[in-house]
């Protein structure tokens, strides 16, 4: 078990690691009780979870890939077997309702498993069309074969996000296994927990020592040296573009693969030819997901003038729907944020609005709960783009509106900003949507929708991240591509 009678332990090198740095609290921010005791690593446990991950990368990168299939699989079978615990412990430790906790944070965190057990079994060569040389300074004439071949990059971090610590460490580990890479996590200091259940998953289902290490702590020194530890070949990283910075200058001086899934803001172009009910329930889900803690939320809505106030009508009449509260409670369709510095933060960006010459349509206010880190969602209505709340990211229930005239004015109006990860299109017109969506400067487009295709590429231009992962595009990118040419 990866608990001792005085908190959880670190995982290193297969074993459970007493920590150097003690342990520190992990907070319900629905209750504000302490949900568990987290491990706090020292430099050095994390340089040791690292060398581990080295020692053991030779032999398991060299693993039939049916092997790892088989234990992927394996812990897939066991996060479901305990899919109750697992969901009612991330709903304490990060404040999602049932539902999302059960649904989209331990189920997906399963089911992004079993698809890369299937992924371990994908070819990684691709046979290239012959070539004829003459011959030359090069040597003989002939004709040339080659195969570009994937091969697995090596020891690689995967630090986790705080939204969904399931899904978003599964979305790296499971990938990152199954091209034959070890790894080390270090998951949010926030919610840490979900992950030593991951990882402890793992173990019974076989994982080699060494393989798998999570080291956790609240201090920023933990990810820094899960960073520049020299064991280390590539980083993944999800969370803010600021933090994606810093580590990507890191990785710079030591020429790591990156792959870096950032902040976003994103736009939501609703034409006056658009179902507006469609629209407005692709919107809430700023409000219903993680209490708008979601970087894929379409946060920015950019609303044709004909049909602006309707628009913003039907907004307003959505939120009567989000039912703030217990995510424990049945109905509750907004829990809280995560920690009471961010509801903080989120209150301030809606003072800044008003003062900013916006109009609060609705909510933002604080719900009087005795305890807990709530938010009540809020719209504002009449902003411009030159306005902090409209280009900043705010991460929270927040939505703010838009008007634009012409067609033209929506697509500069969404791509002036720093981010560029998923835009949205809500139009009658299908060739218009196609067009637009062709012309917006972000990794994904939602056309009439929010929904995902799990297979296609995701990830951000400009500020929103570097390189692309989900479905087969994440095994490309925990991978080298390898050059084999040969003559007859």
């Amino acid at each position: 078990m990866s608990r001792s009678q005085h908190g959880e332990r670190l995982f290193i090198g297969g074993e459970w690691t007493e920590p150097d740095g003690g342990h520190y609290e992990v907070i319900n921010p629905a209750t504000e009780e302490i949900v568990g005791l987290a491990p706090e690593a020292s430099r050095r446990q994390v340089y040791a979870a690292a060398s581990a991950a080295r020692d053991a990368f030779p032999a398991w990168s060299r693993t039939k890939p049916e092997e790892r299939a088989a234990i992927l699989d394996r812990a897939a079978d066991i996060m479901q077997r305990d899919a109750e615990p697992n969901a009612l412990l991330a709903r304490a430790e990060t404040g999602a309702t049932t539902g999302t906790a059960r649904a989209m944070q331990v189920a997906v965190g399963a089911a992004r498993f079993r698809r890369y057990a299937r992924g371990a079994l994908e070819p990684v060569e691709t046979g290239l069309p012959p070539q004829i040389n003459e011959a030359g300074p090069m040597g003989k004439a002939g004709v040339f074969g080659a195969l570009a071949v994937r091969q697995p990059v090596g020891v690689v971090t995967c630090i986790t996000s705080y939204n969904n610590p399931w899904a978003n460490a599964a979305g790296k580990v499971a990938p990152a296994l199954a091209m034959g890479n070890t790894v080390v996590v270090k998951p949010a200091p926030q919610d840490p927990l979900s992950v030593h259940r991951m990882a402890a998953a793992l173990e019974e289902a076989g994982v080699p020592r060494g393989v798998v290490n999570v080291v956790t702590g609240s201090a920023p020194a933990v990810g820094e040296a899960a960073v520049d530890s020299p064991d280390v070949d590539m980083v993944s990283f999800t969370g803010s573009t600021s933090v994606g910075q810093h580590i990507a200058e890191v990785c710079g001086r030591g020429m790591k693969r990156q792959l870096m899934e950032l902040g976003g803001k994103g736009a939501a172009i609703v034409f006056d030819d658009a179902d507006l009910d469609s629209a407005v329930k692709g919107i809430g889900t700023t409000y219903a997901f993680y209490s708008g803690q979601i970087c894929t939320a379409p946060t920015r809505v950019l609303a044709q003038r004909g049909i602006y106030d309707e628009l913003v009508g039907k907004l307003t009449g959505y939120l009567a729907f989000m039912k703030v509260g217990d995510p424990a409670a049945p109905g509750t369709v907004v829990g809280p944020v995560i920690s009471a510095a961010h509801r903080d933060r989120i209150e301030s960006y809606i003072e800044l609005g008003k003062k900013e010459g916006a109009r609060l349509v609705a909510g933002g206010e604080r719900p009087s709960y005795d305890r807990g880190f709530y938010v009540a969602p809020a719209l504002l209505a009449d902003c411009t783009n030159d306005m902090r709340i409209v280009r900043e990211e705010i991460f929270g229930p927040v939505v703010v509106v838009v008007p634009f005239d012409e067609d033209e004015e929506s697509i500069a109006l969404a791509n002036d900003s720093d981010y560029g990860l998923i835009d949205y299109v809500w139009s009658g017109d299908v060739a218009k949507a196609f067009r637009v969506a062709r012309q917006l400067r972000a990794g994904g487009v939602g056309l009439n929708t929010v929904g995902r295709n799990m297979e296609a590429p995701f990830g951000g231009f400009k500020k929103s991240g570097v390189g692309r992962d989900v479905g087969s595009y994440a095994l490309h990118a925990y991978s080298e591509t390898q050059a084999i040419v040969w003559t007859g």
